[in-house]
């Protein structure tokens, strides 16, 4: 019993991990995109995790042997790497046309088309109380685009741009996570991690610019390494969580991320930190995050076995 309870407490604590890493990460992606394209950042972000990851498998002896995959393994890693990769740049460029708080409540569409999903692929079942969490989450993302509404009508514009392109990300990775899930059964999750990792690098190198990074001044090169950074530990404490807490418990306290963004915005605007752009957070808006955030839960523990 003891041990069960230490597993969940771990488990918990990396799910909050997973938050506050990928709550600040648009932050840290937001500086290194005023200084790099989206393609050259996202792919050093593969770059540094392929090595970071790559280097703890190898120490453990724990590298996935490819020779022994199964067409049917190569064929749920493409799906896997496509959707990754994609995630990776629309986010990027979703964020570079937009914000740090709008990138993150826009995202959180990703785990509601996972659940939709895993009704077409998997056969599971949408309860009504999730459909209650789809329609608070709606609510939510309109009350905090309140002021903006009108402006995504405007499909030249280019904050409206950058909405969209979020929203095609939130669609990518859940193809991903379908993919992962698969994936799951057969390979670690570190194991795969590193696989996605190794060939997202390579399908993208065709559009970056590597040697861009030499002319970064100092808080351009903390902000990638930054980036790097959270990307290993925010997917590595999402993957151990899993493997010690319910995925819909995991799932509903990763959801907070939007909080920890729009709370690291306010504290930088207090602060008054010169390389970060403040953003117009008003009280609709952080009600708006609210319910997103209220949505994405309701939406996640309704889903969860007694």
């Amino acid at each position: 019993m003891n041990r069960d309870l230490r597993h969940r407490q771990a488990g918990a604590a990396l799910a909050l991990t997973t938050a506050i890493t990928w709550g600040i990460l648009p932050i840290g992606l937001k500086v290194a995109l005023a200084r790099l394209d989206v393609w050259t950042v996202t792919w050093w972000r593969f770059v540094g995790a392929t090595c970071i990851v790559g280097v703890w498998l190898a120490y453990h002896g724990r590298l996935p042997v490819v020779r022994r995959f199964g067409r049917r393994t190569w064929r749920w890693l493409a799906i896997a790497v496509a959707g990754l990769a994609g995630n990776y740049v629309l986010y990027a460029a979703g964020l570079h046309l937009t914000a740090p708080s709008v990138a993150q409540v826009v995202i959180q569409l990703a785990p509601f088309l996972l659940l939709f999903a895993g009704v077409i692929v998997f056969r599971e079942r949408f309860s009504v109380r999730q459909w209650v969490g789809c329609v608070v989450l709606l609510v939510g993302m309109l009350l905090f685009f309140n002021r903006r509404l009108p402006l995504l009508l405007q499909f030249t514009d280019r904050w409206t741009l950058g909405v969209f392109a979020l929203v095609a990300g939130a669609v990518t990775w859940a193809a991903y996570g379908v993919a992962q899930k698969v994936l799951a059964r057969e390979l670690g999750s570190l194991q795969t991690l590193w696989l996605l990792f190794v060939a997202c690098t390579a399908l993208l190198l065709p559009f970056v610019r590597p040697a861009a990074v030499l002319g970064l001044d100092g808080v351009g090169v903390v902000a990638l390494l930054f980036c790097i950074l959270n990307s290993v530990l925010g997917y590595g404490a999402f993957g151990a969580a899993l493997d010690r807490w319910d995925v819909t418990r995991v799932s509903a306290v990763v959801s907070v991320a939007p909080l920890f963004t729009v709370g690291f915005m306010l504290l930088a605007a207090r602060l008054g930190v010169a390389w970060i752009s403040p953003e117009p957070i008003d009280l609709p808006v952080v009600a708006g995050a609210l319910l997103v955030v209220a949505g994405s839960m309701t939406a996640a523990l309704a889903g969860r076995r007694a």
